[in-house]
């Protein structure tokens, strides 16, 4: 591999190319001499590429689910009732099995009067039917609508109006949801119930409601005992209406095609080293986002066993698995992860917990290994024969939560914080790459390689899209800048969507295609190529706030940089621009700041009133500013007051996006008057 002039060690892995399109600084991978846009020949659209991969692999694991043995509640210790879970082993379904139930429901799905040029939408958390179901309609060349399961009432009835849907599959928590709402939705003539093996509650739709509804297996057995022959698609018909939940207003709907994920899947398959039927992948992030279904569109293609979870029973110490059963991946033992910084951010953070609950020599030996590794990151520590010392000695537990099998991980979806990648890389002993993507880009733009061990970038172009930077004058960001170049991040390629549902002047405000015809999206974040050609994110457009005396704030990337306190959970940054100084909104970590308060003496009645004490906000902003230091930022970018909150933000409350993303604009408003009062 080429190295860059004058920096002996430092490998080439991106390397600028001249397009077309608007002037800037372009690059593409160094793997590739042109971009990669299929996988291998013949599989030009998702439902080749399924059809194939489970012909070649047709005896191999290809979807597990646990069956839940026990459901009951537990009354914790503050009062509050919580569902408590005893799950079984994983039984599996072999890739010719899943090809039939997607043959099959195909088949049922015209059986029931589904028409061709109807779009049927998937409303329901993450689960093998769910990927089921989707191959099922592309083998008839139909549009699927992607619905998050945590949209709001508002959203999900605008998604479902604008596409027009007349079926719609989704579990019984979600019908629930539908049946509130029917009045409202114009076009819904079918209704398709995933089983639900956790709510055996009958479910009964009111007769009001003149909807058809079947059962999943009611569909595949129907589709079986009448086949249709496949209507197999074109690269450039539409596979999904994708909604994004949007931190802003209501969402878009991302057109993607067979082609863009394709492509997105091709890239991404060059960029995994090994990756086989061998691996096992734990799926639990939301399928109807487009990182966690590029993933298994990705693994499926390889062969690879994908084991179905959920975020609240991940691990054994999550919230709803029943002290003494295995969480998910501790059963599964996966190979490969993809997680978004929130999720890892609890995992480190459920570490520290343990370490610090064991206290004593556990506790000692640890803070000596953990130093010692991340020194050695630096050359100054640990050397690789004692990284294996203390992988073996001190860190094989911590491996454990997760399996004990994890080769790599995948983040995205959200700025890693530099504290949480290296926390993985040494506790678990994988290499963590970073991503950087879209919706309108059909997931990852760019891929960190996993022999990349610096932190804060997200890795060179894949193999399937270029990178490109543009001045942003307004913003002071330039191609010209130095040490590094800066501007807007442009990408182009074959995984740059057609752009947004009934959508064209939003279409045209942000997608541009050149005189070759290729289409560039333009993301409103801005980037520095480094020496080597990996792309880092350091501001966005909307983010960037000026404060009274003219200093400009990125609220994501303090943000970024200030939830590495112990104290924080969530944190969002507020700027008054009358003002000169920030403020922040944070949900406190409870355990930190009880364990703070108890070896203070300090005493306190239940968490929400700790919450409220001032001493217990002095002593956040005291770690906010200690972080901040650490992270180099400016004084005024380190909030001056914080408002501490005691119940996290979720997708459910209307705070976060599926992706775990701050929904700004609601936070500012439900938080309206706390806010006023931190600048009084």
């Amino acid at each position: 591999m080429s190295k860059v002039k004058g920096q002996k060690d430092l490998k080439v892995r991106g390397v600028t190319v001249e397009v077309g399109g608007e002037p800037g600084l372009t690059k593409r991978s160094h793997r590739f001499l042109k971009l990669v846009e299929t996988p291998w020949e013949g599989a030009v659209t998702l439902a080749a590429l399924y059809e194939q991969s489970c012909q070649k692999n047709s005896t191999l694991p290809a979807f597990g689910t646990r069956m839940l043995l026990k459901k009951e509640a537990e009354v914790s210790e503050d009062g509050r009732t919580f569902d408590k879970l005893t799950l079984g082993e994983y039984e599996w379904i072999t890739f010719h099995e899943g090809l039939e139930q997607a043959s099959n429901f195909a088949s049922g799905l015209m059986a029931i009067g589904h028409g061709g040029g109807e779009h049927c939408a998937i409303f329901a958390e993450t689960r093998a039917d769910w990927f089921i179901a989707l191959q099922g309609c592309f083998r008839q060349s139909l549009t699927v609508v992607t619905v998050y399961a945590s949209l709001g009432e508002e959203a999900l009835v605008h998604s479902l109006n604008e596409t027009e849907v007349t079926t719609v599959i989704c579990d019984h928590k979600q019908m629930r949801k539908l049946i509130d709402i029917s009045s409202q939705l114009n076009t819904v003539r079918r209704v398709i119930l995933l089983e639900d093996h956790e709510d055996k509650s009958q479910l009964v739709i009111p007769e009001t409601i003149t909807w058809r509804a079947a059962s999943f297996t009611e569909v595949k057995d129907l589709g079986k005992s009448n086949p249709v022959d496949a209507r197999m698609p074109a690269p450039a018909d539409v596979a999904v209406i994708m909604y994004t939940s949007g931190s802003t207003g209501l969402p878009k709907g991302v057109i993607i095609t067979h082609g863009n994920m394709v492509a997105t899947v091709a890239g991404v398959m060059c960029l995994i080293p090994e990756l086989s039927s061998s691996d096992r992948y734990l799926a639990y992030l939301p399928l109807a986002h487009v990182l966690e279904l590029a993933a298994e569109c990705t693994l499926s293609a390889a062969g690879a066993a994908i084991g179905y979870g959920s975020p609240l029973t991940l691990t054994d110490t999550s919230n709803k698995v029943k002290k003494g059963t295995k969480g998910d991946a501790a059963e599964l033992k996966p190979t490969l992860l993809t997680a978004v910084p929130a999720i890892l951010d609890r995992v480190r953070d459920g570490v520290r917990k343990m370490v610090e609950k064991k206290g004593g020599s556990t506790k000692t030996l640890f803070d000596l290994a953990y130093k010692r590794c991340l020194n050695g990151f630096q050359g100054t520590g640990a050397g690789t024969l004692e990284k294996r010392f203390w992988s073996t000695l001190v860190f094989k537990k911590v491996r454990a939560i997760l399996g004990g099998s994890v080769r790599g991980m995948l983040s995205g979806g959200a700025p890693l914080s530099a504290d949480t990648q290296r926390f993985i890389n040494i506790c678990f002993g994988a290499p963590i790459g970073q991503a950087y993507g879209l919706t309108e880009t059909c997931a990852g733009a760019t891929f960190s390689e996993w022999d990349d061990l610096s932190v804060g970038r997200v890795g060179p172009p894949i193999p399937h899209c270029y990178i490109k930077l543009i001045d942003w004058n307004e913003g002071g960001y330039r191609i010209t800048d130095e040490p590094m170049p800066r501007g807007e991040i442009v990408i182009g390629g074959p995984s740059v969507t057609p752009g947004y549902f009934k959508n064209q002047a939003k279409t045209d405000e942000v997608y541009k295609v050149d005189e070759t015809g290729m289409r560039w999206f333009y993301t409103g974040d801005i980037g520095q190529f480094h020496p080597d050609g990996c792309l880092e994110i350091i501001d966005r457009k909307k983010d960037i706030v000026k404060l009274q005396h003219g200093e400009y704030v990125s609220l994501g990337k303090v943000e970024a940089a200030l939830i590495a306190s112990p104290y924080v959970d969530s944190i969002m940054l507020h700027v008054d621009p009358a003002q000169s100084h920030c403020v922040a909104l944070i949900v406190a970590s409870q355990a930190a700041v009880e364990n703070w308060a108890r070896k203070e003496g300090i005493e306190f009645e239940d968490f929400p009133s700790l919450c409220e004490k001032e001493q217990t906000a002095k002593e956040i902003i005291k770690s906010l500013q200690k972080v901040g230091k650490s992270a180099k930022l400016e004084r005024f970018e380190i909030p001056a007051k914080v408002k501490l909150l005691s119940e996290p933000w979720t997708p459910e409350k209307g705070f976060m996006t599926a992706a775990m993303k701050l929904k700004r604009e609601n936070l500012r408003k439900a938080f309206a008057d706390d806010l006023k009062k931190l600048y009084s």
